[in-house]
């Protein structure tokens, strides 16, 4: 990811060789801000206040927490401690217990100093895994978005919530087929969805797509299922925090209205996320615990004044309430592209072993 000409990538370790930098997305797009975690409670912070969000990022920011914690304590109680702490932090996105797994399983035969250096290790492998897993989705959904362009000239796209590079380490998941196809000059356009209530579409993703040139507007979520209606939208793509053995996805709140929506008016929806994402402990997505978050999220918004202040500005005295996920049933979902390919069915025999976590 670039931003104002520089590579970033979402994480990474600091100069010293241990410390952690991560983008403070609550500062997003107002100003850049790279905060240092030095501990495990840092991490588990970062990810529970969404310093840090995004399904694979929740999972290499927590194994690096991991990590962090066994610098300072090594010893078994240590480990199971901290990999307890960092697993509660957020309850949805399944790649947050599949990384704390690797790194712990990793760690475990050893002791000591190799006990960290082996946590570290797997850390980075876990990310340096997240870019590659990126890009080829990258490549395997530029192929559905070429022959959109052969018939329509600008391929019209719609995305829900924030799956770039600011949720995984490098690339995104259902942006980067977008980022490859802006690249290779097919001419694109996408309908960025606010996402209420915490606006990942219109910080984050605009952003995203700001600082890499391509052509986007920002929409109220509502006004996608008109602008489907219209002919104005050629194809959906969305990430996801957690997909089942029946193919049912967890996404951001609003994502089931969207595909309803695109079944409607035959616009295909395509889910994209790496095989981390899936989850063959759980059936379907009736099993899946939705977090609610704090309701003062709904109840207040965030901005920046006319003079270039930031401010906080309350919407109602009510009551609410805020449910951060919903699950789209797999019969809605077109199709879902991996870092394998596109895959058409989710079953659990076409699980690779292991990749529930």
């Amino acid at each position: 990811m670039r931003i104002n000409g520089i590579h970033y990538r979402s994480i990474a370790l600091s100069a010293d060789g241990w410390s952690v930098q991560i983008i403070d997305q609550r500062k997003l797009p107002w100003s850049l801000v790279i905060v240092e975690l030095t501990s495990a409670a840092m991490a588990f912070q970062a990810i529970r206040d969404m310093w840090t969000r995004g399904a694979p990022l929740i999972g290499a920011t927590a194994a690096y927490g991991l990590c962090l914690a066994l610098r300072e304590d090594c010893s078994d109680q240590s480990l199971e401690l901290n990999y307890q702490m960092l697993l509660a932090a957020r309850p949805t996105a399944v790649n947050l217990r599949w990384a704390l797994q690797r790194v712990r399983q990793s760690a475990l035969p050893h002791h000591g100093q190799p006990r960290v250096e082996a946590a570290y290790a797997c850390a980075a492998a876990i990310c340096d895994e997240d870019v590659n897993n990126n890009r080829a989705i990258g490549e395997h959904g530029l192929k559905l978005i070429r022959p959109f362009a052969s018939r329509s000239g600008v391929v019209n796209i719609l995305t829900h919530c924030n799956a770039g590079a600011l949720a995984t380490v490098d690339y995104g998941t259902a942006l980067a087929p977008i980022y490859l196809a802006h690249q290779a000059g097919i001419p694109v356009h996408v309908w960025v969805d606010e996402t209420r209530p915490r606006n990942q579409g219109a910080l984050l993703t605009a952003f995203e797509l700001a600082q890499q040139g391509v052509p986007h507007t920002v929409i109220a979520d509502n006004a996608g299922g008109l602008l489907m209606q219209q002919g104005k939208v050629q194809l959906c793509l969305v990430g996801a925090d957690r997909v089942t053995r029946n193919g049912d996805v967890c996404n951001k709140i609003g994502t089931y209205l969207k595909a309803l929506a695109a079944r409607d008016n035959q616009v295909p929806f395509y889910v994209a996320l790496p095989y981390s994402t899936f989850d063959s402990s759980h059936d379907s997505g009736a099993e899946i615990v939705i977090e609610e978050r704090a309701s003062d999220e709904v109840t207040w918004m965030h901005g920046q004044a006319s003079g270039g202040d930031l401010l906080a500005v309350k919407l109602t005295e009510s009551q609410a309430a805020n449910p951060a996920f919903d699950v789209t049933p797999a019969r809605l979902i077109s199709g879902y592209i991996t870092e394998r390919g596109l895959v058409k069915d989710i079953v659990a025999d076409s699980l690779p072993a292991g990749a529930n976590g």
